[in-house]
Formats: C-alpha cells, sequence, structure tokens
C-alpha cells in the first residue's frame, strides 16, 4: 500500500482495509472463534484506543518496526511453554498493549498472532480467534481515526476493492487450513512469521 497511498494516509487507510478484511475472515471461520478470548482482549482494546491519541510517539517509524520484528523473533523461536487458561488480566493487557501499539505501527497482525499463538495449540482455533480479535482493534482503531476527522471516504473505491479481492483470498486461505496437518500449519506459521519479522527489521537497516 505504501506504492499508491500517501504516508499521511496509510496507517487509517490500513486500517479501514483490514476491517473489512479481518471481518469476512471471522465470518467464514467463525465456527472456531473462541468468544471469551475476544470479549477479554476487546476489553484491554479499548483503553489502547483511547491512550493511542493522547500521546505522542518520538521513536521513527523505522525503529518501532524493528523492535517489533525482534520482538517476533524472541517470541517464535523461544522456548517458551503455552499458556494454559490465560488470566483475564494477561489477555486483556495483551489487547491493551496491541491496539496501543497499532497507532503508531499500522500492522501489529503479526503481533496479535503471536499473542495468541501461545494461548492455542490449535492454530484453526488461534487464526479464526485472531480474525475477530483484529476485527475489534481496526474497528476500534477507525473509530479513533473517524473522531480525530481523517476523511476516508477518498479512498472508498481502493479500499472496496481490496476488501471484496482479500475475500476471495480468505476462502481460498480457509479450505488450505482446514485440510492441513497441524505440524506442517506450525512449521507454516514459523516460517511466515520470521519473514515477516526480518521484513520489519529491513525497514531498520535502509
Amino acid at each position: 500500500m505504501t506504492y499508491i497511498v500517501p504516508i499521511a494516509a496509510l496507517i487509517p487507510v490500513h486500517g479501514l482495509v483490514q476491517l473489512g478484511s479481518n471481518t469476512s475472515r471471522s465470518y467464514v471461520q467463525r465456527d472456531n472463534i473462541d468468544w471469551k478470548i475476544v470479549r477479554l482482549f476487546l476489553f484491554g482494546s479499548i483503553f489502547g484506543a483511547l491512550a493511542g491519541p493522547m500521546l505522542v510517539v518520538q521513536l521513527p517509524s523505522s525503529i518501532l518496526k524493528a523492535l517489533l520484528g525482534l520482538f517476533i523473533l524472541a517470541v517464535i523461536w523461544a522456548k517458551l511453554p503455552k499458556i494454559e487458561n490465560p488470566s483475564p488480566i494477561f489477555v486483556s493487557l495483551g489487547g491493551l498493549i496491541t491496539t496501543f501499539a497499532t497507532m503508531f505501527v499500522g500492522a501489529t497482525g503479526p503481533l496479535v498472532a503471536v499473542f495468541l499463538s501461545r494461548v492455542f495449540s490449535e492454530h484453526r482455533k488461534m487464526v479464526a480467534t485472531h480474525g475477530m480479535t483484529m476485527t475489534v482493534q481496526h474497528l476500534l482503531k477507525v473509530s479513533a481515526f473517524i473522531f480525530a476527522g481523517f476523511a476516508f471516504w477518498e479512498w472508498v473505491p481502493l479500499i472496496l476493492l481490496i476488501v471484496v479481492s482479500g475475500f476471495f483470498g480468505t476462502k481460498a486461505g480457509s479450505t488450505i487450513l482446514n485440510k492441513m496437518p497441524e505440524q506442517k500449519l506450525k512449521l507454516g506459521f514459523k516460517i511466515v512469521m520470521t519473514l515477516v519479522a526480518l521484513d520489519l527489521l529491513r525497514a531498520w537497516f535502509l
């Protein structure tokens, strides 16, 4: 999107695109959503969305992305135990921190995915719940930008085009997800998250 959207509009437009994309994913995979986790995540996300616009982060976006990349690599490859029956405070805090971060970094989907990978051992539930938590997060972010006066209407045709094409990608991806063995899913998740983290670190060096 950086090739077709000005930097000043990138994060709010990306937020609305992701709202549409994750809403469609949540609908397609609705039977696997863990609604208890979603409700706790929403509780924390509300406070993160309120705090974000009130604070000014002076760090350049390249540094923020590099820190996010390092965090993802550490959590993905470290020998960390699964968090069985996570406490409400843990899940709500995850919602608060990641929603706050998305106001400045933009694409925190990988961060939320890594967070939920510690909670779920079964990837179908993780992917479906991730879609719903990201829907919540981007709805709050878009609401914050509307309140701040951002003119989304200028970007409606582009947003609709991306969301509609993304829906077909979601249908195809869900079909593959339902047929793939759990061990291959876990390996694929690690590989994709590692590539995402390395791409975020690239921003630090370029």
